[in-house]
């Protein structure tokens, strides 16, 4: 029942997700964190089974800090996407992560946001959306979204999909985290 959404800016990536933590018709908690940043400029959104999001989120974190070490430098957004759509692929023939991603990152003075699923389908989008919110929320970033996006403007857009879940979605998702990843590094909104 996760819900994770973001959208790609002029010069900067926003990603929101709801701080539910949920099973079946159990909430266990309404402050989880389902974005976690990878590094100064590089953050994702996971949806999916709490404990394979936790699993291969910590797997990822871990091997590109290694990647770091090893090599004395940091991969792009590309490559850490091509990278993560890998290690899916890898565990879709072994013993898959029920994992859905948003990846956003700022490289290279250019912002980019990647979609990720399970399947280890991997594209570049200027939005997307995870879990039943992107039944809602699509519409609205089709009608919303423009180039060259200024801060204001997305975040508007961004209370404008909370709005529409909180208005038009079945469950409850009292609580959502917004971040956003620019220049400058990330931070919460």
């Amino acid at each position: 029942m996760d819900s994770v959404f973001g959208l790609v800016g002029k010069d900067f990536v926003i990603l929101a997700a709801d701080a539910t933590s949920s099973r079946s018709i159990l909430v266990f908690q309404h402050d989880l964190d389902k974005i976690v940043s990878l590094d100064a400029h590089k953050i994702i959104a996971s949806s999916g089974v709490a404990a394979d999001s936790s699993n291969f989120l910590e797997f990822i974190q871990r091997n590109l800090k290694l990647y770091e070490f090893d090599n004395d430098s940091k991969l792009t957004t590309n490559a850490t996407a091509n990278y993560i759509r890998n290690e899916l692929a890898i565990a879709l023939r072994k013993g898959p992560y029920q994992v859905n991603l948003l990846l956003g990152g700022y490289d290279n003075n250019e912002p980019s946001l990647y979609f990720l699923d399970y399947l280890a389908a991997l594209t570049k989008v200027r939005f997307g959306a995870h879990g039943h919110a992107s039944n809602f929320i699509l519409s609205v970033f089709d009608r919303e979204w423009k180039e060259n996006l200024t801060t204001d403007e997305a975040i508007d857009i961004i209370h404008k999909c909370i709005n529409e879940l909180k208005t038009r979605f079945l469950i409850s998702q009292p609580k959502f985290i917004v971040k956003l990843v620019n220049k400058d590094g990330t931070k919460v909104i």
